[in-house]
């Protein structure tokens, strides 16, 4: 952000608020062009945005106002300037959804916590979809009034200009542009007279006192239902489980009766197409801001994206013929240079002091080997021998009954110290050990609890290794 813009957003926040401005604070660049700041003075804390593109600006504050009087949460817009790039929003806090799931995943794992989150956002989808998007002003829309066929095929060609050459998959030509077409047409015979929110995922969800607010919906537009359910319970790394993903689903589409009829399976088969093109555009963006602009974290997300599309081909029954692009993203699934690029995999195992410690199998050597020793053995007791670490009697036994914490918050210290050197050098593996007398009970929950951690906080592989519940 320039000085000039700077100055602009804290006289913009003085003029209206007749205030002092404290504190400015710049907010770390997301994956757009619009930057953001936070304005503090006493009692008071407010966005300031900045954005050079005017249409895009437009659609957002038209949005906002028809959002509000239709009592959808979402931010209050404060003021705007005279040349409209500059504007000061309500401060939603930094807790997104995609925040509040990491921290309690590391604790839980994907829990009833999160799930219920996840469904109070799906009770106010179909009421943005349906009831606000019926009377919107679709004229203001940026770029395109509806997800057409020229938005879908502006979004299959930059996967394939951006993510299949700059991969390096082959593919054919005519056959794939062939097949563009053909799955575009089965797309646009979908119901498409609802409000389409684009970028429908976790980050886009903030978490505030208890509620639910959406932001960054200005590319939004006229399209079917199903896109946006897609990008939420296919957002790549937020790696929903596939049973809660059902869940979530049919969760929706009971909401979704209270505002209109719904033939399920006709929704069902859509949903994954729908589904299917999320995901290209995803890698498509991927591929251009990684590959081409050289910005690395966006390449951690292709192994995400890569396992879900997986899931989607290998589950996928469409009412249309499509070779050529069946063929090539069978092929993107199965590229193991995809899979790992600028990825670490740290390897993380749970061991018996009585059988050695295990070799590092990728050769490199070193590592790190952790005694859980000190803590206190459930295995000494009878009705604790035959469980494991991943047993819950068991977390909890070692979590009333040692000091667990303070060993694993060490750990992750230490862990996370190398993980951050080895990601920004381009190291490709990295061993941690964790070891106790049998094996079975507090190596294999620290080795758990540590994998869940580095998940959930880094953009690497983790795998994991019970050697001894594996050779038993």
């Amino acid at each position: 952000m320039k000085t000039s813009d700077i100055d602009e957003i804290v006289r913009l926040f003085e003029k209206h608020f007749n205030d002092i401005v404290d504190i400015f604070e710049l907010l770390p660049s997301s994956g757009s062009y619009r930057e953001y700041c936070r304005i503090h003075t006493y009692g008071r804390s407010v966005i300031g945005a900045f954005n050079d593109d005017v249409k895009e600006n437009t659609a957002f504050f038209s949005f906002t106002k028809h959002f509000r009087n239709q009592g959808i949460p979402v931010p209050e817009i404060y003021t705007v300037s005279a040349d409209q790039k500059k504007y000061l929003l309500e401060d939603l806090g930094d807790t997104t959804l995609f925040d509040f799931m990491v921290k309690v995943r590391e604790k839980e794992g994907f829990s009833e916590k999160i799930v219920n989150e996840y469904k109070r956002v799906l009770k106010l989808l179909p009421k943005l979809q349906v009831v606000a998007g019926k009377d919107l002003d679709y004229s203001v829309c940026c770029p395109r009034a509806a997800f057409d066929s020229q938005s879908m095929m502006w979004d299959l060609n930059y996967f394939k200009y951006y993510f299949l050459k700059l991969a390096h998959i082959p593919f054919d030509e005519q056959a794939l542009e062939d097949d563009f077409r053909a799955f575009s047409n089965y797309l646009l015979s979908a119901d498409s007279e609802y409000f389409l929110f684009r970028d429908f995922q976790s980050r886009n969800i903030m978490l505030q006192r208890g509620n639910v607010y959406f932001i960054d919906y200005q590319g939004g537009r006229r399209g079917a239902l199903q896109y946006d359910l897609a990008s939420l319970l296919y957002d790549g790394k937020a790696d929903i489980p596939e049973h809660v993903r059902k869940e979530l689903f049919d969760f929706y589409l009971g909401e979704l009766q209270e505002y209109l009829p719904v033939n399920v399976k006709e929704f069902s088969t859509y949903f994954h197409g729908f589904a299917l093109i999320r995901i290209m555009q995803a890698m498509g963006a991927y591929g251009f801001r990684g590959f081409y602009e050289k910005k690395e974290h966006f390449l951690k997300s292709i192994p995400y994206a890569l396992k879900n599309l997986k899931f989607l081909l290998d589950n996928l029954d469409l009412p249309v013929h499509l070779p050529e692009l069946t063929r090539v993203l069978h092929e993107l699934t199965q590229s193991e240079v995809l899979k790992d690029i600028g990825t670490l995999t740290v390897s993380i195992n749970s061991f018996s002091y009585k059988k050695g410690i295990p070799e590092d199998p990728s050769g490199n050597g070193g590592g790190f080997v952790f005694d859980c020793r000190a803590l206190n053995n459930p295995g000494r007791y009878d009705r604790y021998k035959n469980l494991t670490g991943k047993d819950l009697e068991i977390q909890r036994f070692i979590e009333e009954n040692s000091e667990i914490n303070t060993f694993i918050d060490s750990v992750k210290v230490l862990v996370e110290q190398s993980v951050k050197v080895y990601i920004e050098r381009g190291f490709s593996n990295l061993s941690v050990s964790f070891g106790c007398t049998g094996g079975r009970h507090r190596s294999v929950y620290s080795a758990e609890k540590l994998a869940e951690h580095l998940k959930n906080n880094f953009p690497i592989n983790v795998a994991i290794i019970h050697r001894e519940l594996e050779n038993q």
